[in-house]
């Protein structure tokens, strides 16, 4: 006979326990099955409250929860079960379910009214709310009157007076989704990976990219384009989208170095077949060094005109005179290394004409074929025979 009684006792016990329950009561419970609508919660009551599956997904409309999380909720209604509800909706919000949202540190609904002295004020539900300037985004707002209107879900951060005087904070639920988020992004950042993100700033010397969840990279100026000495602007502005290559990840600082020009052919690749030893070509001098001058054959290309290549002086440097950076010259290839991305260059007199640039030309190709020509001799060398078309001009 003790077991009825037992029996009966539970099913008391548990109906009281129901009974208890409060349209506006913050409640936590376990989530013990998700179906396409509702999700059922066991908050200890005779039967599983419901919640509406909506409510438990992200902006991308996937589930944040699984079976067996436990979950924080407000009741909303208890005629003919019991329904639960992540967040207040901002027309339903009574005074009560607002201290009680407050209390279990629920998510609010509210739209913003006006901007007032130091923020906005909120309405949720039949209360007025104020939130700060600076609680209002995670960046900073270059005007205010853009968020009027809107609705948005807060987190309130004091309730006092009875309700009198609220304060919300929509920053602190951003922060929340943006660490989730930040969490994902990391898992896809490694050096190799090629990602899109958005320009936040663009300074002299590269770009700050937002890869999510608040992560940025830093794009160097350096890693930007092929060409020395390129205008960030040319190549990101802030507030759009842009592809890059993750470069290098500071395991101790966390930054982050992103590259642009990667993702095109380097152009060293195509040295061997574009430039040979002999040719004339045009050049931008783009710096000076203690052993010569660097000249930039193409963007990507920069060749080394030796100082021992310039006419002699006797004052130190004075070589730099003839050179100036950002002057275009004509130099002559004298050596190619693709393999170590190497070109040496020699600058072109003023005044020199066709004729003895090619009879310079000729004179290196003999002594080229002289030093590798077998003892026996050979069929001729290139140099008689661009001397004999020289004579015959």
């Amino acid at each position: 006979m003790t077991e009825p009684e037992d029996d009966f006792a539970a099913l008391f016990e548990a109906s009281t326990r129901a009974a208890s329950f409060t349209k506006g009561q913050a409640v936590e419970g376990t989530i013990v099955g998700i179906g396409p609508e509702v999700a059922l919660v066991d908050i200890g009551a005779k039967s599983e409250a419901v919640v509406d599956v909506v409510e438990l997904k992200d902006d991308q409309g996937q589930l944040e929860v699984a079976v067996g999380d436990r979950l924080q909720a407000v009741v909303v209604a208890t005629g003919g079960g019991i329904k639960l509800s992540r967040k207040l909706a901002r027309r339903a919000a009574t005074d009560r379910e607002i201290e009680e949202a407050f209390r279990a540190n629920l998510p609010v609904e509210g739209t913003v009214q006006g901007v007032v002295k130091g923020g906005y004020e909120v309405k949720i539900g039949g209360s007025r709310a104020f939130c700060p300037f600076s609680q209002i985004d995670i960046i900073r707002t270059e005007n205010p009157e853009v968020h009027v209107g809107q609705a948005y879900t807060f987190r309130i951060t004091e309730f006092k007076d009875g309700g009198r005087s609220i304060v919300v904070s929509r920053r602190a639920i951003l922060e929340v989704e943006q660490q989730a988020r930040a969490e994902e992004v990391r898992r896809t950042l490694v050096p190799g990976a090629v990602v899109t993100g958005r320009v936040a700033s663009v300074r002299e010397f590269g770009a700050f990219v937002e890869l999510g969840g608040g992560i940025q990279g830093l794009l160097h100026v350096s890693e930007m384009g092929w060409s020395r000495g390129a205008d960030p602007s040319q190549f990101a502005k802030a507030g759009e989208d842009i592809t890059v290559k993750v470069l290098r990840i500071d395991e101790g600082t966390g930054r982050i170095a992103l590259g642009l020009k990667q993702l095109g052919e380097d152009p060293w690749t195509k040295v061997a077949s574009t430039y040979a030893v002999g040719q004339v070509v045009a050049g931008r001098v783009t710096r000076h060094a203690e052993f010569g001058a660097f000249i930039e054959l193409e963007p990507g290309i920069e060749a080394l005109a030796h100082a021992s290549t310039f006419p002699p002086s006797g004052q130190r440097r004075a070589w730099t005179r003839l050179v100036p950076v950002g002057d275009t010259i004509s130099v002559k290839v004298v050596t190619v290394e693709p393999e170590k991305k190497r070109i040496g260059v020699a600058p072109v007199p003023t005044g020199t004409t066709t004729d003895s640039l090619a009879r310079d030309a000729a004179d290196e190709v003999e002594a080229l074929q002289r030093a590798s020509a077998p003892a026996s001799g050979g069929l001729g060398s290139l140099a008689d025979k661009l001397r004999d078309a020289l004579k015959g001009r």
